[in-house]
């Protein structure tokens, strides 16, 4: 099988896409999914924190922090665009996209704990508060397509960039 040109990464933020929600949704090796409220719920009882949706600021964050690891990397961005609930990345890596997702979803966890933080501490909280921020950003999985064509490439950039 020939080298992918790129990765099509995209991942929710955390509680935002649960097992079970309306809009569908894909279980590991069994593909996509219909409503299951029941599933849902039980989904829902098992969350630590509320759902995490990402202002402006955060999105900008989450953009940057992306591109900087590219370019640390030596990693090709060919598109990030970054929303309230979820984030779509299409790069070309020396790694397996599994583990360039979970760099990124790490790194953007990082950084937004960094700024809420920083956001508490100009809010006038005592320093005690301002530690205690959001521990869970990013859902635990996501998905990965390997783009394998110059065409495909060129529309998973555009539908990134544009179809949003």
């Amino acid at each position: 099988m020939p080298e992918p040109l790129a990765y099509f990464l995209t991942w929710p933020t955390y509680g935002t896409r649960l097992p079970g929600d309306e809009r569908g949704w894909v279980l590991r090796g069994e593909g996509y999914q219909p409503l299951d409220p029941i599933q849902k719920f039980e989904a829902q009882a098992r969350m630590t924190e509320d759902a995490c949706v990402l202002d402006q600021e955060q999105r900008r964050l989450v953009e940057k922090t992306i591109i900087d690891h590219c370019r640390i990397r030596g990693w090709q961005l060919h598109a990030v665009n970054c929303r309230s609930s979820h984030l779509h990345v299409v790069v070309t890596a020396d790694r397996d996209p599994d583990e360039v997702r979970e760099q990124f979803k790490a790194w953007c966890s990082r950084k937004l704990k960094e700024l809420e933080k920083t956001r508490r501490r100009r809010a006038g909280q005592s320093p005690a508060v301002a530690r205690r921020v959001r521990e869970k950003w990013c859902a635990e999985r996501g998905s990965r397509r390997y783009i394998g064509d110059e065409h495909s490439l060129e529309a998973v950039i555009r539908y990134v960039l544009e179809g949003q």
